[in-house]
């Protein structure tokens, strides 16, 4: 028993989670460390928030991430109502509108992928390459829309960006609001026959896309491929789709 003398019980739990536990205390506040920890992740989170996405350096890490060069250099570049990052912060509505006198090249096609920057620019600089090669290496058969890159967006700006692109269905990769524990986490929003006015009820979400410490890449996109592949068959998304797993069948709901 000598030798566990001074041993910190808590430090398997702590070892297997990113999460704040166990924290310990120093007289009546924190251990110095431990308040310093959490200093560092907030800062960490205010960045990320206030980040602004490289463009170069994204179609850089598509390309470097085995994307088609045609796919990268026919990206379209769209803007949200909000004009500037402040007031995207403080209007959550502007950003779910296109600017006005938008223009995408109307068409039909089964898919549109739309990378946002949300609310965390960092997460999609981060992960948004890798990410999507996944998913494009797994639509054979599928048509999919011209690459879109919207900027100060939220998730439904995906729906005027859907319905202008003529998609069946549309995929939302945006930076998920900071954390403490996490300020790169991608998010994944999946809504079948985008248009404006839909409810969030009818999205599906994949979250926390952000390896090594959330899920890897190709899990992510398996799982997606595999819901959109349901939701054409279902007719619909959402809350009347269920995402049952690795084994999703067709047309779960």
């Amino acid at each position: 028993m000598s030798g566990l003398t001074g041993a910190d019980p808590w430090a398997v739990l702590r070892g297997a989670t990113r999460a704040r536990v166990a924290l310990g205390r120093a007289g009546d506040g924190l251990p110095t460390s431990r308040l310093l920890e959490f200093r560092a992740a907030h800062a960490a989170a205010r960045d990320a928030v206030h980040a602004s996405l490289d463009v170069a350096a994204l179609r850089g890490a598509l390309r470097a991430a085995g994307v088609a060069a045609d796919v990268v250099d026919g990206l379209v570049e769209v803007h949200s109502a909000a004009p500037d990052r402040a007031t995207y912060l403080q209007r959550p509505d502007l950003g779910r509108r296109l600017a006005d006198g938008t223009d995408l090249p109307a068409g039909e096609c089964d898919l549109a992928i739309v990378i946002a920057d949300g609310l965390s620019p960092r997460a999609v600089q981060d992960h948004a390459a890798g990410l999507v090669a996944a998913v494009l290496d797994r639509l054979a058969g599928w048509t999919v829309a011209p690459l879109v890159l919207a900027a100060q967006a939220r998730v439904a700006l995906g729906d005027p960006v859907g319905a202008a692109l003529g998609a069946r269905a549309v995929v939302v990769a945006i930076g998920e609001r900071p954390g403490l524990s996490s300020a790169d986490s991608l998010g994944l929003y999946m809504t079948f026959a985008p248009r404006p006015g839909r409810a969030d009820s009818e999205r599906n979400c994949i979250s926390n896309v952000r390896p090594p410490h959330g899920l890897g890449y190709a899990e992510a996109a398996g799982t997606l491929v595999a819901l959109l592949t349901a939701a054409r068959e279902l007719g619909a998304s959402g809350v009347a789709l269920k995402d049952e797993g690795p084994a999703l069948p067709p047309g779960a709901g």
